[in-house]
């Protein structure tokens, strides 16, 4: 069963204070010592499933299918970042979340993530099946 509670506007907010093995250099994404690409759409993910857990019935589960993200401040090791997820749009099993990571009154990305409802039981089977297949 789909979870008709998710509303426009639900939001959550999750933070990090990089270190090392967030960098790009760490993630193989660049070659400088900053907050690398990779990690900052996994936070925007992490924020978007924190905005809509507790909205969800227990069988179900969200999956992302896509994000579009704009990385367009570097941030140091040290320094904490928020990211943030606001759901703008509910459809059917599908949601759109805006997303914006700051570091104080800077933003250092913002975009837009979708992610869809799924019955975590059928959803594993499936990939099970793939694996195995």
């Amino acid at each position: 069963m789909i979870d008709a509670m998710i509303q426009s506007a639900d939001t959550a907010s999750v933070s990090l204070t990089v270190a090392d093995n967030d960098t790009a250099i760490a993630l193989g994404s660049g070659d400088v010592s900053v907050l690398g690409t990779p990690r900052v759409v996994a936070l925007c993910e992490q924020a978007a499933v924190a905005a809509i857990s507790n909205r969800l019935d227990p069988e179900m589960t969200s999956v992302g299918i896509s994000i579009s993200l704009d990385h367009l401040e570097p941030t140091a090791v040290g320094r904490t970042v928020i990211a943030s997820a606001t759901v703008t749009v509910v459809d059917g099993r599908s949601v759109e979340f805006e997303l914006v990571v700051a570091e104080g009154t800077t933003t250092v990305a913002r975009g837009i993530h979708t992610r869809v409802l799924v019955n975590r039981a059928r959803f594993e089977k499936r990939t099970q099946t793939a694996q195995s297949g």
